[in-house]
């Protein structure tokens, strides 16, 4: 039904490795787009308990079923097959033969280095992109949707649907890879760090208002990063003789779990909600994100902020120019929005030559910052 863009660099990567690789957050659409490119494959599910056994006992004699490849799902729950999955790519000697899908970055990354370094094109699925889903929605309803497919033909309120999510993939997940007795408390956890969109990550203070340690906090932040639900902005460090923040800034991979987790189901809530511009920072950082990664490409984005409190809310590096893009949710132009982009092209001159705002107004040039509507996000040259 929807469109993906990474689909054409899969193709095209599928001839030059023995091995794709496809990992993202539960439901985002691994699964789908595998067998829609790869519809000449076998699918095999290791969720299921007698295919994950069959693996577990006799990997080679399962392996040997699929002479040709097939689509292996949430490989991260068989790791010790990928030891000899790469006796078997190097025994065939061709590419195009085996697809894996993950939901755990770190369990699949870690057999990935040990055992298929070389041989797989490693790709990261999040949930649809706004250029993916073409529904004509407010900033509001882009926000309280989010980018998960089975969302987005479903009405308003999805509290439902996220509560499923939640409770089904990120509390199962979590569980499984950690010793969380506590449930309630890391939903807490979880709800706390959804009212500290876009702010500065504060170990202890988190884990004040929750009861735990910094290094609780720090560990249970790696684990949702692990399974795609939080990621961390990391600021841009450089010497430019002024003293920078070194804190990074906490998102969530998809805005619509964001709103649920905050309590937030209607247009009229958010419209009266003081996290409503952070809301809105996270779905324009996720757009860039998306951008990137739907190329196969690293994103390569930060933030800048100084103890002077001069901060850009994004930072895109390429090669040695430095793009600052200031994001706001309002949907009239102010001429203080380009203050600190003009700050931070002053700081490094030639190398941040241009500039960008992403609002919810019209469109323009003012004095080398390009003003985009917020539903143009991917049309950033070079991006």
């Amino acid at each position: 039904m929807f469109l993906r863009q990474m689909a054409e660099e899969i193709k095209k990567a599928r001839h030059n490795y023995p091995i794709i690789t496809i990992l993202g957050p539960r439901q985002s659409g691994k699964t789908t787009l595998s067998k829609k490119i790869f519809t000449d494959k076998p699918y095999v599910n290791f969720e299921k308990l007698d295919l994950r056994m069959q693996a577990l006992e006799d990997p080679e004699g399962f392996l040997q079923r699929y002479p040709d490849g097939a689509i292996f799902d949430e490989i991260q729950e068989v790791p010790g097959l990928l030891s000899y999955l790469m006796v078997c790519v190097d025994e065939k000697n061709r590419n195009d033969l085996f697809v894996l899908t993950g939901s755990h970055q770190t369990k699949v990354k870690e057999g990935i280095t040990q055992s298929l370094a070389g041989r797989t094109a490693i790709f990261r699925l999040l949930p649809l992109s706004l250029l993916e889903i073409s529904i004509e929605r407010s900033m509001e309803e882009a926000m309280l949707y989010g980018g998960y497919p089975r969302a987005q033909l479903l009405p308003l309120p999805l509290s439902q649907l996220y509560s499923s999510y939640y409770q089904t993939y990120v509390e199962r997940d979590i569980s499984s890879l950690s010793n969380i007795h506590n449930l309630n408390q890391f939903a807490l956890f979880v709800k706390l760090l959804a009212g500290r969109i876009g702010q500065l990550l504060n170990l202890e203070s988190l884990g004040g208002e929750v009861g735990i340690s910094a290094s609780t906090v720090r560990e249970w932040i790696s684990l949702l990063e692990a399974s795609y639900i939080v990621f961390r902005l990391f600021p841009y460090h450089e010497n430019f003789g002024k003293r920078l923040i070194k804190s990074p800034k906490i998102y969530f991979t998809d805005t619509g779990l964001a709103s649920y987790l905050l309590g937030i189901e209607t247009v009229e809530q958010l419209q009266r909600d003081p996290i409503r511009g952070n809301l809105f920072e996270n779905l324009i950082i996720l757009e860039f994100i998306k951008a990137r990664y739907n190329k196969g490409l690293d994103p390569h984005l930060y933030f800048y902020r100084d103890s002077q409190g001069k901060e850009v809310d994004l930072i895109y590096q390429r090669g040695r120019e430095l793009i600052p893009i200031e994001i706001k949710s309002s949907k009239t132009y102010n001429s203080s929005f380009l203050d600190t982009i003009h700050y931070f092209q002053a700081l490094v001159k030639e190398r941040a030559a241009r500039g960008y705002l992403l609002y919810g107004g019209e469109e323009g040039v003012i004095r080398s910052v390009a003003l985009l509507n917020w539903r143009k996000t991917s049309k950033i040259e070079g991006l």
